[in-house]
């Protein structure tokens, strides 16, 4: 079921790339398999131009947990730091598939950049990449960072399912009773992995992303379909998200996970969170890593990061 008259998208070189992806869609996720989607993701990864030239980029292991992870300094300076939990369908993504996006987000928000290389499905299931990115947030909120000279507040930002890791960690570490980072940065995330609210059904084809590509996802991470609802795996059920961190939630008039998102950011807010919530008007899924394909992508991550810079600002 498709929404009638949908709007157009964000300028032409975006919906030149759309069109050319219902032209061409490739087989469904599920047909292929977790090792021949990274294959092909490395591949895509390669054939863009790499990011931008960076003061300093270190791959790191830390937390309890030793997770490898990768910082971006963009000055010797300690800096307030940014903890990036990477999109892909809790199976795919990794650090170079958002190595260019990082480099941007640290040099127009001034922040150290800290990329998680969380576990990924279906060789780690739930719950193995909540743990991982909660042990670095902790980590790096106990002042795990001053080694790396890293300075000021910590918050945690994720795309796709690293919103929903994003967005998990941060009511783990409130139940557990913290450390909180000082803010989370939700940009297009599940939120609901029953995958039930309209979008899902009206944004399923032909925009980039396909609903039974996350359905698949979300099968190889929690495995059973009876826990997919659970409030430890779908932070829109959660009975209560009040005295969570002051969050941005950014969601993309276009993308089968719209309406989660914007679901999320009501109840946050109506829980008391202080939450400043964008629509991206004829925007799709994966912007922030669309920046090569499309001048409004790029534009709509740039405002990503405007957002991060101010938010952090405010935190003082």
């Amino acid at each position: 079921m498709a929404e009638p008259n949908s709007p157009p998208l964000a300028d032409a070189a975006l919906a030149a790339f759309v069109e050319a992806v219902r032209q061409d869609p490739g087989p469904p996720a599920r047909a292929v398999g977790a090792a021949a989607l990274r294959r092909a993701q490395r591949l895509r990864v390669d054939a863009r131009p790499p990011g931008p030239e960076i003061d300093r980029v270190e791959d790191l292991t830390v937390g309890a947990g030793a997770v490898g992870t990768r910082l971006y300094r963009p000055s010797p300076t300690a800096r307030p730091l940014v903890v990036f939990l990477h999109g892909g369908m809790w199976t795919i993504g990794d650090l170079e598939s958002h190595d260019r996006a990082c480099r941007r987000l640290a040099l127009t928000t001034g922040t150290a950049v800290l990329s998680v290389d969380y576990r990924r499905a279906p060789e780690h299931p739930w719950p193995a990449a909540v743990d991982d990115c909660v042990d670095v947030i902790r980590w790096a909120a106990t002042g795990g960072g001053s080694s790396a000279g890293i300075g000021g507040p910590t918050v945690v930002m994720g795309d796709s399912s690293g919103g929903n890791l994003a967005a998990l960690a941060c009511l783990r570490l409130r139940d557990e009773g913290g450390p909180l980072p000082a803010a989370q940065i939700l940009v297009c995330p599940n939120t609901d992995l029953t995958l039930s609210c309209p979008s899902a059904r009206t944004k399923a084809t032909g925009w980039g992303l396909a609903t039974d590509d996350v359905a698949w996802g979300a099968e190889q991470w929690v495995p059973d379909p009876a826990r997919r609802a659970d409030a430890a795996v779908s932070p829109l059920s959660a009975a209560d998200l009040s005295g969570l961190p002051p969050a941005v939630v950014v969601t993309a008039e276009h993308d089968p996970l719209r309406d989660e998102g914007n679901a999320y950011a009501a109840r946050l807010a109506a829980a008391g969170v202080p939450v400043r919530h964008r629509w991206e008007a004829g925007m799709v899924h994966g912007f922030l890593t669309l920046d090569t394909v499309s001048p409004a992508a790029a534009a709509a991550g740039d405002r990503v990061f405007a957002d991060v810079a101010d938010l952090i600002a405010r935190l003082g």
